[in-house]
């Protein structure tokens, strides 16, 4: 498939901007200013000033000894970037290559795109009339090269589709300026009568170096494809995307889910085939008035089960604001890893963690709470049960040691334990009753007690003597007294509670 580039040229694009925002101004003759080296300069007029010969570069005082009504408005020396910048991103739903030209202009990648419209004049029509739907005159043309789509954007005039390989017939009657060139070089052609391409064009390359040097040579070459120009994309392309354009706008739940289903089936074969699964995927929705819609999700493990992604993104579907439609949904994996069909076949309900509805559960879970609210411990080798478990970096991390099964411990262990205040017999008897947070609670039934020594290597310290505690309500807790009686006053201590 052979490159196909679109480039638009937007010659009234501030006066344009101006005029959405002042729809007074329409028709009117007006100028955007700005200072420069102690002069008031005009850096953009609009069309009905155009007309009258008031041009960018113009001096005001000039411009208003021709027109003394004219209206003068200073000029956002930010704005034009930020807006140039917002209508690339815009471009986007035609095409994931969208770059900068300049001051006033956007190039297009559509290389395999068009076809998706109904082939190269539905799709620049498609263009050309929702740009112009928002009050932007503008210019566009298709070719091989960029250099080519440029030169007939600004200065072409029979037609805006240059066939593939008719890139060099379609300069002939364009002046060198098409050609990209610099105002000294230009002086220069006309002075020798290069009005047109086709002066130059088949003379001999040496001799066109001797005359203008080298950038006329490369301006020639990169126009007629003979030198591949590239371009830098406003946003990385990702390179696992899948697009669905959309006939007519899609309002509803159901059309939204009828696309995300049919992009999820596409993506997840493409991961199929080169062996990888997804960790985090965004489905995007382009509406009918340039603004974006999206979701994001993300998985604890790499998957490609177009059924189980689609339920994740099922709890997000509803905050998708479709506005008056949308026409173009993308779905986007920018987190991929390596997958192979053996770790998906393997799965099982007794692996713990590689258990597939575990982690489909913690997805679930991930996309309503955050996927960093999920953490997951493993157990360490200390005695101390505040320093027994530690945070696992991963929910696939293997750790060669066990859970403990053989004594009860808590379901919720505090970090640190919390002082509380008992009356017990004495000396190893379990508490009759305590205070904790105010509250008083009578012990019903206990057990215990288990003694956890001190970790000398670590610290040194006093012992624990460890008892399970049934209050009258049924709430059962995980008290220890630290030290014995009689060598001083023992304290005593909540650490955790049962189920």
């Amino acid at each position: 498939m052979g490159k196909r580039f679109v480039n638009i040229w937007f010659h009234h694009l501030m006066t344009d901007w101006f005029v959405r925002h002042n729809p007074g101004l329409q028709d009117e003759p007006f100028v955007l200013v700005a200072p420069d080296r102690g002069r008031i300069v005009i850096k953009a007029s609009s069309p009905a000033a155009g007309v009258l010969g008031i041009e960018p570069g113009m001096v005001v005082a000039d411009a208003r000894a021709i027109l003394p009504s004219l209206q003068v408005f200073n000029e956002e020396t930010s704005r034009k970037d930020k807006l140039l910048n917002e209508l690339a991103e815009w471009c986007i739903r035609y095409t994931p290559i969208v770059a900068l030209d300049t001051s006033d202009g956007l190039i297009l990648d559509i290389s395999g795109c068009a076809h998706l419209w109904g082939g190269e004049r539905l799709y620049l029509k498609e263009i050309i009339t929702k740009l112009q739907s928002f009050g932007y005159q503008v210019r566009a043309a298709i070719a091989d090269t960029i250099g080519a789509c440029w030169a007939i954007a600004r200065y072409g005039r029979l037609t805006a589709i240059i066939e593939p390989g008719m890139q060099s017939e379609a300069l002939l009657p364009l002046p060198p300026v098409a050609l990209r060139l610099d105002t000294t070089m230009l002086e220069r052609m006309h002075k020798l009568g290069f009005y047109q391409v086709r002066s130059f064009i088949n003379m001999p390359r040496n001799m066109l170096k001797r005359r203008f040097g080298l950038l006329l040579l490369e301006k020639l070459a990169q126009a007629l494809g003979e030198i591949e120009e590239t371009i830098r994309p406003i946003r990385p392309v990702q390179p696992y995307q899948e697009r669905l354009p959309s006939l007519d706008p899609i309002r509803t739940a159901t059309g939204i889910e009828i696309a995300l289903k049919d992009l999820l089936e596409t993506l997840c074969l493409r991961l199929l085939q080169e062996g990888k699964g997804l960790r985090k995927a965004i489905f995007k929705g382009c509406r009918v008035d340039g603004k974006m819609q999206q979701i994001e999700i993300g998985t604890n493990h790499p998957t490609r089960n177009a059924s189980h992604l689609f339920k994740l993104f099922a709890l997000k579907i509803n905050t998708i604001r479709p506005g008056l439609g949308l026409e173009l949904f993308l779905l986007e994996a920018p987190v991929v890893e390596i997958l192979s069909m053996e770790q998906e076949t393997l799965w099982n309900i007794t692996q713990g963690f590689a258990n597939k509805e575990v982690m489909n559960l913690l997805d679930r879970i991930g996309v309503r709470v955050g996927i960093n609210a999920i953490h997951r411990y493993l157990p360490d080798e200390h005695h101390w049960p505040e320093r027994s478990v530690r945070l696992s970096a991963s929910l696939q991390e293997k750790n060669p040691l066990i859970w403990r099964t053989d004594l009860p411990r808590p379901v919720c262990l505090l970090p640190l334990p919390e002082r509380i205040e008992v009356t017990a017999p004495i000396p190893d008897y379990p508490p009759m009753l305590f205070r904790y947070k105010g509250k008083v609670h009578k012990v019903k039934k206990a057990d215990g007690p288990e003694r956890i020594e001190q970790e000398w290597w670590l610290e040194q310290g006093l012992h624990r003597d460890y008892y399970c505690v049934e209050d009258e309500a049924g709430a059962r807790y995980w008290l220890f007294r630290l030290g014995n009686y009689g060598e001083d006053k023992p304290e005593w201590f909540v650490h955790g509670f049962f189920a």
